[in-house]
């Protein structure tokens, strides 16, 4: 099982990095455990909506973020900066947790890829949104793999949570760059 940690309208998106505050004392001891094995957890995202009280254990979205600590700062009242590296996306079903905070167990998230003529077509189109968007200077590999142009540019758009969990979510690779293409036309 890995802790899985809830943030309402916040994605951590694979290969990326998120900085985050850890101050409650629950999460505290979370990172504390993390640290003590292999570092690891769950960053589930809470929809719009959904809040998290003692009473209400908030619903969290099917597809979440396994990701890693990649940095971690203790401060001297107990809280932590730490920097979570994404490292895939995962399916996740909830199990019994004798921790403060919840467990869950994780399996692949299973993705749709395009044939190769439109994933070819994607990427370029793709790279231009990314170029438009971050200068002309800006220049990745030949190599990258769709899903994280996908997420690239998705990181780089401002739009609401709710349009975001449409495109994080989706299975299908060609269906998600349609949609990320779509957010970037309509903020140019």
């Amino acid at each position: 099982p890995v802790p899985l940690f809830p943030l309402p309208g916040v994605f951590l998106f694979p290969r990326h990095p998120l900085p985050l505050h850890i101050f409650e004392p629950r999460y505290r001891a979370m990172i504390e455990d993390s640290l003590d094995g292999p570092g690891r957890i769950v960053l589930g995202t809470i929809p719009i909506g959904e809040e998290e009280t003692s009473e209400h254990v908030p619903k969290i979205l099917d597809v979440a973020t396994l990701g890693e600590i990649a940095r971690h700062d203790r401060l001297d009242d107990g809280r932590f900066m730490i920097i979570l590296f994404g490292l895939q996306r995962v399916e996740w079903s909830e199990v019994e947790s004798p921790h403060p905070y919840r467990l869950v167990q994780v399996s692949a998230f299973s993705q749709n890829e395009p044939a190769p003529p439109l994933a070819h077509s994607l990427d370029q189109r793709l790279r231009q949104a990314l170029q438009a968007r971050m200068g002309e200077d800006f220049i990745l590999p030949g190599d990258t793999p769709l899903e994280f142009l996908i997420d690239l540019l998705c990181s780089r758009l401002a739009l609401p949570a709710a349009r975001v969990e449409r495109i994080f979510t989706e299975r299908d690779q060609a269906v998600r760059a349609e949609r990320v293409l779509a957010a970037h036309q309509e903020a140019t």
